[in-house]
């Protein structure tokens, strides 16, 4: 049997039963392949299935406001992702349906080659291989590739190699049985190889290099970076601005972000350590309560506190009003 043969037998008996694995609609495929990216399949469901709800259709989506998006898409971090997901829903819109070709996916804002694929593959039966971590981490081990992931090099030939593999009759279950052979069976910890069914051709199980394989390229030390907060509370008040373009968690809301803690501020938490892909953070937070409304920079709203939670914030402001119990969550 060979090894496309064998991948596919494995997913005919062990693929998970997914919700959008039950449907071909183009968006709801293409809706779960954006929220998976950088998420758990177990978390990435609930927020799939409350989009699906809220927004049935990309032509809702579409209609919506990002507030809303952003909002909805509150606690899966890459905001980024709901921005594009957003302006992608309106672009299908104005080509007037979800186009059906690997360059028209392609086009679409957030949409790379993976997820094109994935998309093409599955909505459309488009013959494209999809090549993500799991993809990586089964091809080193089983031809024992030792080219550093997340290099150009690795990329054209990881992307190759997988092209030849995919059967052109049922590249949507190939590409499925890949991501879940990768995700249960040859995972990244303590692969299951002595019940894998592809050991006994397995470079990296012959040679007693799976620990090893895939090979990752050197990552530069995340940047570690110190936040200073202050909520300003009056008379049940609070003051909220929206972050702007070229930094983090653009578009979302949090308290006064500030250098200058003003006198009469009491300290509630130090340090709070939250990390990001490249990057580290340190939260102080102050709770300041004036007699009366201060003047604070351009940009802030005074909004009531209970109001909070119809404002999509970043998981960092949600942790340190978890810690407070402050409602609004």
């Amino acid at each position: 049997m060979t090894f496309s043969e064998t991948i596919l037998q494995w997913y005919s008996l062990n693929g998970r039963d997914l919700p959008w694995r039950r449907t071909r609609d183009p968006y709801a495929v293409w809706l779960s392949e954006i929220i998976l990216q950088q998420t758990r399949v177990a978390q990435g469901r609930a927020y799939w299935e409350r989009f699906m709800e809220r927004f049935p259709t990309v032509e809702q989506l579409a209609a919506a406001t990002e507030d809303e998006v952003l909002r909805l898409w509150q606690g899966l971090g890459y905001y980024s992702r709901a921005r594009n997901l957003h302006a992608a829903a309106k672009q299908i819109v104005s080509m007037g349906g979800f186009p059906e070709t690997l360059e028209g996916i392609r086009s679409l804002k957030g949409v790379g080659d993976y997820t094109a694929a994935a998309i093409g593959s599955i909505a459309f039966g488009l013959p494209a291989a999809v090549v993500d971590g799991n993809v990586y981490r089964v091809l080193a081990r089983f031809f024992g590739i030792a080219t550093p992931v997340g290099t150009t090099a690795a990329k054209k030939e990881f992307t190759a190699l997988a092209q030849r593999l995919l059967p052109e009759d049922s590249p949507a279950a190939f590409n499925q049985g890949m991501m879940d052979f990768g995700a249960t069976c040859c995972t990244p910890v303590n692969p299951c190889c002595m019940t894998c069914p592809l050991q006994p051709d397995c470079q990296a199980f012959a040679t007693g290099r799976t620990d090893l394989l895939p090979v990752k390229q050197t990552l530069s030390k995340p940047v570690e970076r110190h936040l200073t907060y202050v909520l300003v509370r009056v008379n049940g008040e609070i003051a909220i601005h929206r972050r702007g373009p070229g930094d983090i968690w653009q578009g979302l809301w949090e308290p006064w972000l500030t250098n200058e803690v003003p006198d009469g501020a009491r300290l509630v938490t130090s340090g709070l350590k939250h990390q990001l892909t490249h990057r580290t953070l340190f939260a102080d937070y102050w709770i300041w309560e004036p007699s009366a409304l201060p003047s604070l920079p351009e940009g802030y709203i005074w909004i009531q506190e209970a109001e909070l939670d119809r404002y999509a914030k970043p998981r960092l402001i949600e942790l340190i009003l978890e810690y407070l119990s402050i409602p609004g969550l």
